[in-house]
């Protein structure tokens, strides 16, 4: 009976692990990314997000954008970005444009999916961010260090 017992319990236990590692592999990408008249897509107002264009008083999600170095040129700070991203661990570019970069981030234990946007703002001389996680509500600040290490990294150069 015993012996029993402790099988049922691990076809369950590998039935629950399967789960937890499917489900973020499960998760459509995010409608609405990208730039639209100069603006990324909001924040969902959950702890999870954190963004440069945010108008939101939650001290959490409101960033302040990346200032373009001296005679930078936005191409300059493109290529910039890609390399430092490219960099980081279990990251894949989705989009680059000119102006644009949108990257997926994969958590390290769960593997969920951190969806990254940066816009370089010619007009201000400026980067913009959004980061976001796909599923959940919080995200134990990984988006906010994440982007806090993107944007020290960045000034360093």
């Amino acid at each position: 009976m015993k012996k029993w017992l402790f099988r049922i319990g691990l076809v369950v236990l590998a039935v629950y692990v399967g789960l937890l590692l499917a489900v973020p592999r499960l998760s459509p990408r995010p409608e609405g990314l990208g730039v639209n008249n100069g603006q990324l897509k909001s924040c969902p107002g959950t702890p999870n997000c954190v963004s440069t264009q945010s108008t939101s008083d939650n001290a959490y999600e409101k960033r302040q954008a990346i200032a373009l170095q001296t005679g930078e040129t936005p191409e300059a700070a493109m290529q910039k970005l890609v390399a430092i991203v490219e960099k980081m661990p279990r990251t894949i570019i989705i989009e680059q444009k000119p102006d644009y970069l949108y990257v997926e981030f994969r958590t390290f234990a769960m593997r969920y999916i951190d969806d990254v946007e940066f816009y370089v703002d010619a007009q201000q001389n400026v980067i913009h961010y959004r980061s976001a996680s796909r599923l959940g509500r919080s995200d134990l600040g990984v988006n906010g260090k994440r982007m806090d290490e993107i944007v020290a990294t960045y000034n360093e150069q």
